[in-house]
């Protein structure tokens, strides 16, 4: 028969509001053997012998396995953060305890990945926790815990254009594969040569004033170890303007057997030693794009196999010092309606994060970006921005803890304008989140029909790329308007079966 013993304590100290500390037992009966002539420790009869401790405050997320009593029971330690949690009077902390113990049991608790935690924090969005240990007087005689308090502080003004999820800033993301980029470079009649790829590279990060907008740059491997036309390297560039450097590191799509006609993302053999020599390399963020079809299911199999590969990514890239973009894409193709995005989203977030949990990954050191909950390109209802946000939303509240820094949506193939207006909805109530943009087409498309591969085009180029920047940063704002946009800017960019 299962028995409980609570033990509650209220502290406040600095910034640190309440910890409680529960302790549950499987067995009903316990006691406790002295060293002398028997084994020392706590026996217990019952065949599942597990133990767990866990402590509540605010929003933070840590699970690890540690030993109890060695060699026996194994238990578990968690640290859930909540918002708030109700405590027992000072009075009545001792009411539920069982007799003191005459020896201490010492409790230790291990941070994964704990050499980049507050690295990893910082990058993704201003605001940081600093990890302490504590041992609470209280307990010294019943049982030793070494408390792992989240202190909350404020990441000072300095560090603003060193982190990712920062207000009136967003994600350019210009990763795209070499035969993507030769895609590209075809449509204004240019060969698919490094020297032309490095050419619009360069127009694109040496924006005058580019950094205004962008707090972010996603790059491909070439782009990450490539110099500009000037010789001087693409990431010391981005740096320079108060860009932070990320990196492509999944290796593409391929065929997922036995699914339906679905897709699955490669690149996991290999990938902590390639994102150790790319934070070498300067990069501090990664993105890993799969992508799930609508018209194709979803496959039970094809969600499943989605949400582990990004868990699995996000795990690794947090311990090699990466903030891990998450990104699972819910393709435009089809002609499903809103509520059927809606459905598929939810379940696909659902199991992301399940898995992203199992691997112990840390909430508060990612960034997601999910596709807006739109219908399928060839659905004959469109939705208007204030339905895509309100849908959208819905999801986000629903599926994302609020320990998530940011959500940087992808544009999918939406025009240039109806992307920034979609984004511009979702940002005019307060989010527990950053909402803002990490865009590819959705930046790009004027900005590369402006250069079209002539020199003397550069700087209007650029203007266009700029204006584009400027125009989702008023959105992250929610203080977009749509006075005044070309119509070039809201033609639609849908691409069936889009790839990178």
């Amino acid at each position: 028969m299962r028995s409980q013993y609570l033990w509650t304590a209220s502290r406040k100290e600095e910034n640190v509001s309440f910890a409680s500390f529960t302790w549950y037992t499987e067995k009903r009966e316990r006691k406790y053997v002295p060293e002398s002539g028997q084994k020392r420790g706590w026996q217990e009869d019952c065949s599942n012998q597990s133990s767990a401790i866990h402590i509540q405050k605010a929003s933070f997320h840590l699970t690890t396995h540690i030993p109890c009593v060695p060699p026996e029971p194994e238990a578990m330690a968690s640290a859930t953060l909540l918002k708030s949690s109700f405590l027992p009077k000072k009075a009545e902390w001792g009411a539920t305890r069982q007799a003191a113990a005459p020896k201490p049991v010492t409790v230790s608790m291990v941070v994964r990945a704990s050499a980049y935690a507050d690295e990893l924090v910082k990058t993704a969005c201003q605001d940081s926790y600093k990890v302490t240990t504590h041992i609470d007087p209280w307990m010294n005689n019943h049982l030793k815990v070494l408390l792992i308090i989240i202190n909350y502080c404020k990441v000072e003004d300095s560090l603003e254009k060193k982190t990712v999820a920062s207000p009136g800033r967003g994600i350019l993301a210009m990763d795209e594969s070499n035969a993507t980029c030769g895609k590209r470079l075809a449509s204004i009649g240019l060969e698919n040569t490094e020297a032309n790829r490095q050419a619009y590279r360069t127009l694109l990060v040496s924006a005058p004033g580019l950094g205004n907008y962008i707090s972010g740059a996603i790059l491909f491997e070439e782009t990450l170890y490539q110099s500009t036309v000037d010789g001087k390297k693409i990431v010391d560039i981005l740096v320079e303007q108060g860009i932070v450097p990320g990196i492509k590191v999944d290796k593409g799509l391929v065929p997922l057997t036995g699914s339906n006609n679905e897709s699955w993302c490669q690149g996991l053999d290999g990938l902590a030693s390639r994102e150790a020599a790319y934070y070498q390399a300067g990069a501090r963020f990664a993105k890993w794009r799969t992508v799930v079809s609508i018209p194709n299911g979803p496959s039970e199999l094809a969600v499943k196999e989605a949400a582990w590969g990004l868990a699995r990514y996000a795990a690794i890239s947090q311990d090699n010092g990466l903030v891990p973009i998450v990104e699972p894409e819910i393709l435009l193709d089809g002609e499903h309606g809103i509520e059927r995005t809606f459905e598929v989203a939810q379940k696909v977030w659902a199991e992301t994060f399940y898995y992203m949990a199992e691997n112990n990954v840390m909430f508060e050191g990612i960034l997601l970006k999910p596709s807006m909950v739109t219908p399928g390109a060839e659905c004959k209802d469109k939705a208007t921005p204030e339905q895509v946000a309100e849908y959208t939303l819905k999801l986000l509240h629903r599926r994302i803890p609020p320990a998530v820094p940011g959500i940087m949506f992808l544009s999918g193939g939406q025009s240039e304008v109806e992307a920034t207006q979609n984004l511009n909805a979702m940002n005019q109530s307060p989010n527990p989140w950053h909402v803002s943009f990490s865009y590819a087409r959705a930046l790009q498309n004027t900005c590369l029909k402006t250069w079209g591969g002539r020199p003397e085009n550069l700087k209007a180029a650029q203007d266009a790329l700029l204006l584009r920047a400027k125009a989702n940063s008023l959105a992250q704002l929610g203080k977009y308007t749509s006075d005044g946009e070309a119509a070039e800017a809201k033609e639609g960019m849908f691409v069936k079966n889009y790839s990178y």
